[in-house]
């Protein structure tokens, strides 16, 4: 028998989606980790949009008083990887090794998936 697993939350990008699939199969979630869930595969989405906008981006920019200061970008990115690694944590997802590697696969897939459509984006 198929197992069916819940509905991935409309509007994910490739990441998202790939780590939506990867957690749900790990088992049931509890009723109020689905919110949880989708506010991290969103997370994760915001996390490769910000990485996207900053590849290519000068990494030192000027600040307000003309100083060189680091791109506002990378503090982002920073906090926004925080907040995704205390939501996942929130989930309690079991700690099996297949689990783990399963989802360790989905991720990697979804990183090439992404990588593969930022070549041929900038490959044209």
């Amino acid at each position: 028998m198929t197992r069916k697993y819940p509905a991935a939350p409309k509007g994910l990008a490739p990441g998202g989606l790939a780590l939506w699939r990867a957690i749900v199969r790990t088992g049931p979630l509890r009723a109020d980790h689905g919110r949880i869930l989708e506010d991290a595969v969103r997370e994760s989405d915001l996390i490769d949009e910000l990485v996207e906008e900053l590849r290519g981006a000068p990494k030192i920019v000027m600040g307000s008083q003309r100083q060189q200061v680091a791109n506002p970008l990378i503090s982002e990115i920073r906090q926004h990887r925080a907040v995704l690694s205390a939501l996942l944590r929130s989930l309690e997802l079991p700690k099996s090794d297949s689990g783990e590697a399963e989802l360790a696969h989905e991720a990697r897939e979804g990183a090439i998936s992404l990588a593969r459509a930022r070549w041929s984006r900038t490959a044209s």
